[in-house]
């Protein structure tokens, strides 16, 4: 079991977390390593809950199949439940997010791709269409008429 986590700084925001519905799916972008040959494929791959894929050999069905160029073996992954929000802390912890069980694959590196939401603590105010693939994040809470911000972010994918 592999488990995607993230350490980051939140200012006046909690429950950080992607936007994953059936209605708007999110997409987890991966570096994926194989583990029979150890060779890392150039591109990233992106992985869906809701979308199945077959496995060859009629061993059902995954949310992401892949067939390493250099050893031609097939691989999968599943999503093993709806993501967890991060929540606010005055000390930043790592906070697992979303947890894969892997067949011969290892995602070796995230890239947060795709909205992400929270909730602004004192407010309650929803922000929505948040953007963390250029790093720290900012906004202003009218409610509470205070920045909000996420910063710091810290992505690690280790065993669950």
């Amino acid at each position: 079991m592999l488990a995607l986590f993230l350490t980051a700084e939140l200012t006046g925001v909690t429950d950080l977390a992607p936007i994953d519905t059936e209605d708007s799916p999110f997409y987890y972008t991966f570096k994926v390593q194989c583990t029979s040959c150890r060779e890392v494929h150039p591109n990233w791959v992106s992985v869906s809950r809701f979308e199945q894929n077959e496995v060859s050999g009629s061993r059902g069905e995954a949310n992401f199949v892949w067939k390493c160029k250099n050893c031609k073996r097939e691989h999968s992954a599943n999503i093993k439940e709806a993501p967890k929000a991060v929540v606010q802390n005055d000390t930043p912890k790592s906070q697992k997010i979303i947890e894969f069980d892997c067949r011969g694959l290892e995602f070796v590196e995230f890239k947060p791709d795709g909205e992400w939401k929270a909730t602004g603590i004192e407010s309650n105010t929803k922000f929505d269409a948040i953007d963390l693939t250029e790093g720290d994040w900012y906004d202003y809470d009218e409610k509470a008429s205070e920045e909000v911000s996420i910063q710091g972010q810290k992505w690690e994918i280790k065993r669950a």
